[in-house]
C-alpha cells in the first residue's frame, strides 16, 4: 500500500510566496525615503508624509498573513511568520556575500552596489525587531477577534489586527532604526525628536489607509479559495485550527 504524501494547495503556496516576496522586497527597498504630498497640513507631518520605501511592500505582508491565518489557522500562520523571519538572515547573508565578493572590471561600481543593497546595521536591527513583534501580534489579535465573533466579521479582525500591528511595527522600526540603535552603536547622527515623530505618523497613516483598502481584497481571496477548496480552507474553530 502506497503512503500518501501531504501536499500544499496552490492558493496556500501562492500566499506563502506573496508573503516572502513582499518581505524580501521590503528589506531591499528600505533605504529610499518616500515623500507623499497631501492636500492638508497635519500637526506633526505637515503637508508631506515621509516614510521608508519598505512601507509599501511591508504593508502587503499583513494582507497575505491575514488571508493565510483566516484560511489555514493560527499555528500555520505563526509558522509562516517565524520561518520568514529566519529567511531574513538568509537574505542578508546572500546580499553581503555578494557585496564582499571581488568585482569584475565590467561590473557596476561596487561602492554604489553596496550603498543600494547593503542596509545599515541600525536599519537591519530595527526591521527584524519590528517584524517579529508586529507579525506575531497580527496573528494573535486576528484569532482572538475570530474567537470573540464566532468566525463572523472578517472585516473587523482584518482591520483591527492590521491597524494595531502596523502601529507596533512603525513605532519599533522608527524608534530603533533612527534613534536608539544609532545612539547605542554610534552609527550616524540621530535626527531630532520632531523628525522621528513625523516619520512615525507618516508611515502609520499610509499603512492604516492600506489596511482599510485591502479589506475587500481579503474577502475576495478568502471567498475564492473556500469556493474552490472548501475542505482545505475550512473555517477555523475557537482554537484557531481548521475544523
Amino acid at each position: 500500500m502506497s503512503e500518501r504524501t501531504p501536499s500544499l494547495a496552490v492558493p496556500q503556496v501562492a500566499l506563502l510566496a506573496l508573503f516572502v516576496t513582499a518581505l524580501v522586497t521590503a528589506q531591499v527597498t528600505a533605504a529610499k525615503i518616500l515623500a507623499f504630498s497631501i492636500p492638508l497640513s497635519l500637526p506633526v507631518t505637515g503637508s508631506t508624509l515621509t516614510l521608508p520605501g519598505a512601507a509599501l511592500a511591508y504593508a502587503l505582508t499583513f494582507f497575505a498573513s491575514d488571508c493565510y491565518a483566516e484560511l489555514y489557522g493560527k499555528r500555520a500562520a505563526q509558522v509562516m511568520v517565524n520561518v520568514a523571519f529566519a529567511m531574513n538572515f538568509v537574505l542578508l547573508a546572500l546580499v553581503w556575500s555578494t557585496i564582499f565578493a571581488p568585482a569584475a572590471p565590467t561590473s557596476i561600481d561596487p561602492t554604489q552596489f553596496r550603498q543600494v543593497l547593503g542596509a545599515s546595521t541600525n536599519i537591519v536591527i530595527a526591521s527584524l525587531s519590528a517584524y517579529v513583534v508586529s507579525q506575531n501580534w497580527d496573528v494573535l489579535v486576528f484569532h482572538r477577534l475570530r474567537e470573540a465573533t464566532d468566525g463572523e466579521r472578517l472585516w473587523l479582525r482584518n482591520i483591527a489586527s492590521t491597524a494595531s500591528s502596523q502601529l507596533l511595527d512603525t513605532v519599533i522600526f522608527v524608534t530603533l532604526g533612527f534613534l536608539v540603535v544609532p545612539e547605542l552603536l554610534g552609527v550616524g547622527v540621530a535626527p531630532p525628536i520632531p523628525v522621528i515623530a513625523s516619520l512615525i505618523v507618516g508611515q502609520y497613516l499610509l499603512k492604516l489607509l492600506i489596511a482599510l483598502v485591502d479589506t475587500p481584497f481579503v474577502y475576495a481571496v478568502v471567498g475564492f479559495v473556500r469556493s474552490r477548496e472548501p475542505a482545505t480552507a475550512a473555517p477555523t474553530a475557537t482554537d484557531g485550527e481548521p475544523r
